[in-house]
């Protein structure tokens, strides 16, 4: 760290503060939506992470800027966690039963955004680090972090993903590494990401490229057939915020069957979120002459096959893609 830009912010120079922060500006982001599960909230909480560190600065100590600023960050996201008010609140009718026929109760945090690969840089880990960067912002992975207690969530991030030591970690979170050790043991015991994270491709394969464009291709044809064959028997679809899931492929091809997106004139554009493979769709305005932003779809691969699909609904998600919310028709 620059001493004289140091001393430059200090002195409320923005563009001093800016040169200190930029560096760490995206793996702030990442752990913020680790913790969080929601893109859009951790780029809030960020915000309010960076305008915390710039009013503080006279009393950073001076000797590691990355994990002060996480030790904000950290707090941050518990902040939000502790207001329910600005938690995600489920969708419309979830404590009703499901409209859907061959529909199961769901126990994914309803919550749940993805996290675009344009945006990941590469973050910093420590060397007692148990998880590399791949897998630790995978769909399945953030999901999975989700349902653990909030302190049991941040040990394991700052400890096993980060690679924190166990007395940097109890100083971020202001406790002491004998209660940080025990939150960091029932984390490991209890932490089950919600997919097999050992038998995914390598992203951007061969493997996974020659499925991801048969599946585009049967999609846009409208060959359900061809799209459930490549899905693995035990297939699960969810749809954040519905609190419903389909298991195996006939409840999957009964459903797609029902909501009629097989219609001509249907668009998929191939993006990346969670370092796995994601299709933004487009259906046709029947009202216009232009597509409409319908959905991403993140799949999760098992071998050569695509075990989970998560469909995102939220047609604001789409600008954090780089993606328009409405094309020409073809």
């Amino acid at each position: 760290m620059n001493e004289s830009t140091l001393a430059r912010a200090r002195a409320r120079d923005s563009d001093a503060f800016k040169e200190l922060t930029d560096p760490y500006r995206r793996e702030l982001q990442v752990h913020c939506y680790r913790i969080l599960g929601s893109f859009q909230d951790a780029e809030d909480v960020l915000q309010e992470t960076l305008l915390s560190a710039w009013q503080a600065l006279d009393r950073f100590d001076g000797r590691s800027l990355r994990a002060w600023l996480y030790r904000i960050a950290t707090n941050r996201c518990l902040n939000y966690l502790r207001d329910a008010s600005r938690r995600p609140k489920p969708a419309k009718g979830s404590g009703s039963r499901s409209p859907f026929a061959n529909a199961s109760r769901s126990d994914e945090p309803w919550w749940l955004e993805p996290y675009p690969d344009a945006l990941i840089h590469d973050v910093t880990l420590g060397p007692e680090a148990r998880y590399d960067a791949r897998e630790s912002i995978a769909l399945a992975f953030v999901a999975g972090l989700q349902r653990l207690p909030i302190q049991q969530r941040t040990a394991l991030l700052l400890r096993d993903v980060l690679g924190f030591s166990a007395a940097e970690v109890a100083e971020i979170l202001d406790s002491s590494p004998a209660s940080i050790n025990s939150a960091l043991q029932r984390a490991r015991a209890g932490f089950r990401p919600s997919g097999d994270l050992d038998r995914v491709p390598l992203p951007r394969s061969q493997q996974e490229s020659e499925v991801v464009d048969q599946f585009v291709d049967a999609f846009q044809r409208g060959d359900l057939d061809e799209v459930v064959a490549l899905l693995t028997h035990d297939a699960k679809l969810t749809m954040p915020p519905e609190p419903f899931e389909f298991i195996g492929r006939p409840a999957i091809a009964d459903f797609y069957r029902a909501q009629g997106v097989w219609r001509p004139g249907i668009k998929l554009i191939v993006t990346r979120a969670n370092n796995q493979p994601a299709i933004a769709y487009y259906l046709p305005d029947p009202n216009a002459d232009v597509l409409r932003a319908a959905g991403i779809l993140v799949l999760t691969f098992s071998g050569d096959q695509i075990s989970a699909i998560t469909r995102f609904a939220d047609r604001g998600l789409f600008a954090c893609f780089g993606l328009p919310r409405t094309m020409p028709s073809p």
